[in-house]
């Protein structure tokens, strides 16, 4: 996502290079494609107006310092002004009743049911919640099945009630349900339509006044563009939701959506889907997406879901291993799961800064570690604990086994022992000191 405008700025700011100051001709040479990236990238043509306009007067209005060049000066500005169309800081969900009720809604096939899944897990996990879904599609043949297999496959209660065709009924026996089980949130799937019509708005607008919900989120598909602006605007004039949730940002969309969005309907993004998989979820923060539009990174959210990850206990019991040098290829099989459990290994890459730009051309694969599984995997327990013991005819066994040549087996092996010297090396050295201090979840 956002490639596109990525390298249009990028070459924006190519025009400033060299100079000594910003001036009237420059800052308009340099606007000519700062105000195209925009409008390349499906964002409304009066918000880009508008942002061009705003990097323009605050570009002219400074003064350059000896020590930072224009163009550095420039994609200050640019970076602060995109923050700032994004909707400037993080909206967190407001759930304050007992229990909250989190009302979905949104056209069919952007992923509504899906998402509910997702925030009903990260609920769950992140925030310690016990939440409920309820079934309120009752169009959708497939709709109440799919949410009963996510509920069970996230370990989510749903609350459904074959043969009642009224959304507004159920969803307040939902609430009623969680009451008497003490659910602390109920999150309402409701039908969504191909197109936006009366009848939608007219059963969405009474499921509202019914249940009166603390959170409306407008779920809408990043791929759409301009469309889900429009879409945007015609629900929140008729529901005035309270954020908007945008999905598969990664997929092969320009962005435009995301950078629109809040200025014209002036409702936060809260949430995006950032993968198929259940945690492939993340609260919307402008500032890092806006970091990551311009290639300086996202080392927060990449420390954020290491943190997760992460388990204090094992840490201690694994840095132990190493101080030991009995770090063995189970430790480093599970190291392998914990990071596969952050997201897509491109998307991870790619937070850290210089390096996305330096990936954008080159496809990894999600399965980038099943030779290495395999290879472990074809290995003995006894092998696994003691890889001093992996021999010329153990290695030929273990390539025919892991389906790969012996000339991979060689190379994992090499690279586990020069890993394992470099982590002893570590873990005794000040930087272990300073990473054993880094906050724990």
């Amino acid at each position: 996502m956002f490639e596109n405008l990525s390298e249009r700025l990028e070459r924006s700011f190519k025009i400033l290079k060299g100079e000594g100051k910003i001036t009237e001709i420059n800052v308009a040479e340099t606007l000519k494609d700062v105000r195209r990236a925009p409008l390349d990238a499906d964002v409304n043509y009066k918000v880009a107006k508008q942002f061009t306009d705003t990097v323009k007067q605050k570009a002219l209005g400074q003064n350059v310092l000896t020590a930072v060049k224009p163009s550095q000066l420039m994609v200050k500005i640019v970076h602060d002004e995109l923050a700032l169309l994004m909707g400037g800081e993080a909206s967190e969900l407001k759930l304050e009743s007992r229990p909250s009720v989190i009302l979905m809604a949104g056209l069919n096939g952007a992923g509504k049911t899906t998402f509910s899944g997702k925030l009903a897990l990260m609920l769950k996990n992140k925030r310690n919640k016990r939440p409920l879904l309820a079934a309120c599609d009752v169009y959708r043949p497939a709709a109440i099945e799919q949410l009963k297999v996510l509920g069970e496959q996230i370990g989510v209660p749903v609350y459904e009630e074959q043969g009642n065709s009224d959304p507004v009924q159920i969803a307040l026996n939902a609430i009623q349900e969680a009451k008497a089980k003490a659910y602390d949130v109920v999150i309402v799937d409701t039908a969504g339509r191909l197109a936006v019509d009366e009848p939608l708005m007219q059963e969405i607008a009474a499921i509202k006044r019914a249940i009166n919900p603390d959170e409306i989120l407008f779920v809408v598909d990043a791929m759409t563009g301009q469309d889900a602006v429009n879409t945007a605007k015609e629900f929140n004039d008729r529901l005035d939701f309270t954020g908007v949730v945008l999905t598969k940002l990664d997929g092969d969309t320009r962005g435009g959506a995301a950078l629109s969005i809040r200025t014209v309907v002036d409702k936060p993004i809260k949430f995006v889907g950032t993968s198929e998989k259940m945690d492939g979820i993340d609260i919307f923060h402008p500032a890092r997406m806006a970091d990551r539009i311009l290639g300086m990174g996202d080392i927060v959210s990449l420390v954020e879901r290491a943190q997760e990850q992460y388990d204090e206990e094992e840490a201690r019991r694994l840095e132990r291993r190493i101080q030991k040098n009995q770090f063995d290829f189970n430790d480093f099989y599970a190291q392998i799961q914990q990071i596969k459990k952050m997201g897509n290994i491109k998307e991870l890459a790619s937070m850290i800064p210089g390096v996305g730009k330096a990936l954008k051309d080159i496809d990894i694969d999600d399965d980038a570690f099943k030779g290495i599984e395999a290879i472990i995997q074809s290995m003995t327990p006894k092998e696994r604990t003691h890889p001093e013991l992996l021999n010329t005819s153990r290695r030929n066994r273990i390539a025919r086994g892991s389906g790969t040549d012996i000339q991979a087996v060689n190379r994992l092996i090499k690279q586990f022992e020069q890993m394992r010297k470099m982590m002893k090396m570590v873990t005794g050295s000040k930087m272990g000191q300073m990473m054993s201090r880094m906050p724990r979840k």
